[in-house]
Parts: structure tokens; sequence; C-alpha cells
């Protein structure tokens, strides 16, 4: 994640995972979720605040469920349902679920049919909010997988050339295993910057980059702007303009269209609104490719390489994707997780309301 998007130090209160995660299940227990599936919910948050992947961690999504759950548009415990099925193959109905909770249990399910024959996509439709669709990629390549999952929803990025929105910011994620290096984790927004991450933005005060965003006319902004109020401004595509490739970017949105809402036999988000995220979970079983330790060698060697690729100049080093996510959980879990103070009066608020015990801070 940026630099400008990083909790300020002097505004940073560290808490250990394991409060974290005791006072994140007892919130959505407290909205009417079961135990179960509050601690599922609970474990989605804590992994992504300890990946460093904030905007969808806590201090963003979980008072944005608190508030679905309040006003209804959230199911605490969905009728859940398989609509169709084969070997490879699932659509499950979420029956307005919080995706935070159901893509473990459809990713499981992929990962069980990739068992049996190979490969094992499951989509879902009529649901919440998928939280950082990383964390269920990773869930695969935790098996000897390849992970594989997009999610849809929203109507705040313009296709190129647009004027108005027709798209979500549509993130892709892909996750596989290595042997001794840390696994490759690919989570990304298919517009020039994720919608959360504004919400950071606004929170420590920074500013937005060129291409990020355009006017409310779809005129893409070309120089540093402020955070600007809903309503005044649409999502660029990953890209920014043409000329820098926002139909690649426009492109990968409506691959996510296709695989979480078509495949699942649902309308296009732009065109059902209100008919929630759609999501697709795919495993693929390395096994029924090749070698399992031979894939994780390979993957290592590539992994190495990219590491030891000399840095250009003004940069320490080349990183890989998941490389900062996986050093970011080692230095949380031995130093606490660096909350904003503005997120840890908001717990102190919600824990007071719903007479829950309150987040412990370290230090």
């Amino acid at each position: 994640m940026l630099e400008r998007f990083k909790v300020p130090y002097e505004d940073q209160v560290r808490v250990p995972e394991d409060s974290l995660r005791e006072t994140v299940a007892a919130v959505f227990e407290k909205m009417g979720v079961s135990e179960e599936d509050a601690a599922v919910g609970a474990n989605t948050l804590t992994m992504t605040d300890l990946r460093g992947v904030e905007t969808h961690g806590v201090s963003n999504m979980l008072r944005a469920y608190v508030q679905q759950y309040n006003q209804g548009s959230l199911n605490p415990q969905p009728n859940w349902r398989i609509i169709s099925e084969a070997p490879a193959t699932a659509v499950m109905d979420a029956d307005q679920g919080l995706a935070v909770i159901l893509g473990p249990k459809a990713m499981q399910m992929a990962i069980d049919k990739a068992r049996d024959v190979g490969v094992g996509v499951v989509t879902m439709f009529n649901a919440g909010h998928s939280g950082g669709i990383g964390h269920h990629a990773m869930l695969a390549a935790e098996q000897d997988m390849v992970g594989f999952v997009t999610t849809a929803g929203g109507a705040q990025v313009v296709p190129t050339f647009g004027s108005v929105g027709r798209l979500g910011t549509n993130p892709i994620a892909l996750a596989a295993p290595a042997a001794t290096e840390p696994p490759f984790l690919f989570d990304a927004a298919t517009s020039n910057v994720a919608g959360n991450k504004l919400g950071l933005a606004r929170r420590v005060g920074a500013s937005l980059l060129p291409g990020w965003i355009t006017e409310p006319d779809g005129a893409p902004i070309l120089e540093e702007t402020d955070v600007r109020g809903r309503g005044e401004y649409w999502h660029l595509p990953m890209g920014g303009t043409r000329e820098m490739g926002s139909h690649k970017g426009y492109g990968l949105a409506l691959m996510a269209e296709v695989l979480g809402t078509m495949l699942s036999g649902a309308l296009p988000s732009m065109v059902d609104p209100d008919g929630g995220s759609k999501h697709s979970f795919a495993a693929f079983n390395i096994a029924a490719f090749t070698d399992v330790d031979d894939f994780k060698e390979r993957m290592d060697r590539m992994l190495r390489l990219l590491k030891e690729t000399p840095p250009a100049p003004g940069h320490d080093r080349v990183i890989y994707p998941g490389l900062s996510e996986y050093e970011e959980i080692q230095d949380r879990r031995e130093n606490g997780i660096p909350l904003h103070k503005e997120v840890i009066e908001w717990f102190d608020d919600i824990c007071g309301e719903l007479s829950i015990p309150r987040l412990r801070v370290l230090g």
C-alpha cells in the first residue's frame, strides 16, 4: 500500500491480533450472526489487517457492515443455498449474506471439488461485500492449490470514454504457494485506485494522485486533487486514460462481471444496481497438473529471481505481489496492528453501545 494511505506514526494505536479477533467476533454476534460465522468473519477481517490491507480491514469495513446489518440490507443468518451444481462447479444464492463470511465457505467448496476433479469453481450472487478477496484466494494456496477470486458490484467506475459510472472497482485476486519463499498473492482493484482508499485518504489527510478520479462529467482529473464527496467524482479504470491503458482496466472489470455475475445467472450490476455483489471462487489443484513439490520449487526460483533484480535508481529493492503482505504479518503479529486513533474511538463507542469488552490496546 502506498505510504500516503498509511496511518501516520503519531496517529497510530497498536492492538493485539487476539483482541481484535475477539472484539470483531463479538460485534458480529451482536448483529445477530451465529458464533461460528462471527469467528469466520472476524478471521477474514483480522487477516486482512495483518496483511496491511487496511482498506478492507476493520478501519473502513466493520462500521459499514454494522450499518448495513442495522438497516436490514445484510442478512445476519442467511439461508444460503446451492441452486445448481456439477462435479466441478456450483452456483450459490447468498440470500443477502455477507461474503466476508460466506466467501471462505464458497472457496472451501471449490477446493473440495478441485481435490476430486482437478478444478473447482463456485459463483455467488445476491451477496454482501467480500472484504479483501486475497484472503479467500490464499485459502486455496494454503492447501496446495492456486486460488482465483473475482468480485463485481456497484457503479462508481466509468468505462473508457464514459461520463457515468457503470462498473464497480471489481477486484481480482490470485494466490499460489511456494516452497520456502513467501506465497505469491496478487489482489487489486480494476480501477486506478480502490474505492476504500479514498476513505483512508480522507482519514489521514492525503491527496489523490493524477488520473485516479474524474470530474462529475467524466473528464479525467490529471493533477493532484483533494478527496471529494460522494457524487462529486467517478473512479477511472486502471490506466486512467485510454492513452495510458484504461481500456485494460475496463476490460478486466467486465471480466469480473462475466465470471461472477453472468455465470451465476444474475443480471449485470449496472442493469440491476440493487442486486447485491457477485463473486467467483476458483481453485486449481496443482497435483492434477504437475508435481506439487516441483511447482513450489519453480515458484521459489521465479520469486527469488524477482527479489534479486537490481532496483532502479531511487528504490531499495524489487518485491513481488504477496511479499510485503507476508512481511506485514510478521511485524504486526509481533508488534500489534496499527489502527488510526479515530478507528479506536469508533471501537470504544460501538463496544459501549453493544455492551461488549473494549478492544485492548498495546503500550
